[in-house]
C-alpha cells in the first residue's frame, strides 16, 4: 500500500476514528521515526475510547493504562528496551486482553509483542505532513 500524506489534524482525525471503530482485543503496532506522529496518533485513539485523561508518551514508564467505560486501554512505548528481552517482564497477557493495546515501536520487543490488528507506519514529509501506511 502506498504512503497517504495527511496533515497532523488529519492524523488526529484518523486516530479518533480507528480509536472509535476498532473492535475491543484490537492490537495497533505504531511505527516510525521519532517524532513522526505515533503518540499523537495514540492519544487521539485513546480520547476517542472516551478517555479524558490527557494521554502521554509512556516513553519511561513504557505502559500507561487508561480505564474507559468500555474497558482498559494500554498505551506501551517500546523505545528504551535495550533488546527485545527486556519486554520480557512486561505483563502482554494482560495488556492484551484489554479493550484496546497501542504499542509504539514494537519492533523492540520483538516476539513478545503481540501480532497486530493494525499496523501503522508513519513518517515525515514535511513540517506539517506525515505519511501514513497502514497494513
Amino acid at each position: 500500500m502506498k504512503p497517504t500524506p495527511l496533515g497532523v489534524g488529519q492524523v488526529e482525525e484518523l486516530g479518533r476514528a480507528w480509536g472509535r471503530d476498532l473492535a475491543p482485543g484490537s492490537v495497533v503496532w505504531l511505527e516510525g521515526p521519532l517524532g513522526a506522529g505515533k503518540t499523537t496518533l495514540a492519544r487521539a485513539m485513546v480520547q476517542a475510547r472516551g478517555i479524558t485523561d490527557g494521554a502521554t508518551s509512556p516513553t519511561y514508564a513504557l505502559v500507561h493504562h487508561y480505564q474507559g467505560s468500555s474497558g482498559a486501554v494500554y498505551h506501551v512505548d517500546c523505545y528504551r528496551l535495550r533488546t527485545p528481552d527486556d519486554a520480557a517482564d512486561l505483563d502482554w497477557e494482560t495488556l492484551a486482553a484489554g479493550e484496546l493495546l497501542i504499542i509504539e515501536w514494537p519492533e523492540r520487543a520483538g516476539a513478545w509483542a503481540p501480532r497486530p490488528t493494525v499496523r501503522i507506519r508513519l513518517a515525515h514529509a514535511e513540517a506539517e505532513t506525515r505519511l501514513v501506511e497502514v497494513a
